[in-house]
């Protein structure tokens, strides 16, 4: 049930979440790379019979990575898994937002700190257990409640989120 309501969720599903909130101003999290240059890797699998509940977005190591849409700095981590780690939440708690491998924080980048969309947080890297070879970002978005835990939610795939055109108002 968790997969299958997962992998139905992508823009349209964001109406059915909140049923008068709009579909996420967001934005690729990786300076230079357009919305067409993605790949969707949701649901790929991985070692141990995981499946990938993220999208990965090559760029060379050192690339900044950007806030994808306004909200706070919920948690700066480190793990074996994704390396060097930030947790940020949506500026309307509905959505945390996960990017991992990478080389580096922003300088003065702190929990609690508001970013906005577009800003500067991080580095790309190969960190954790991404291969060396091949740097990238890992991108998830949870999709949880105001005042849930940082690290809870259910994964949402972010690549229909990040190429779909939507109108500016």
């Amino acid at each position: 049930m968790r997969r299958a309501r997962a992998s139905l969720l992508g823009v349209a599903a964001f109406a059915a979440v909140g049923a008068a909130q709009p579909a996420p101003d967001i934005i690729v999290p990786v300076e230079g790379i357009r919305p067409s240059e993605l790949i969707d890797s949701w649901n790929k699998s991985r070692a141990e019979g995981r499946l990938h509940r993220a999208i990965d977005i090559p760029a060379p190591q050192g690339t900044p990575v950007l806030a994808a849409m306004d909200g706070r700095i919920e948690k700066l981590f480190a793990s074996k898994r994704g390396g060097l780690t930030i947790y940020q939440r949506s500026a309307d708690g509905r959505l945390i937002l996960y990017y991992a491998h990478l080389k580096g924080y922003r300088r003065g980048l702190a929990e609690g700190q508001k970013v906005m969309r577009g800003q500067v947080i991080g580095t790309v890297g190969a960190s954790g257990n991404a291969d060396p070879a091949v740097p990238h970002l890992h991108f998830q978005i949870l999709e949880t409640a105001p005042g849930s835990g940082w690290q809870d939610g259910e994964p949402v795939n972010p690549y229909p989120l990040l190429t779909t055109r939507r109108p500016r108002g």
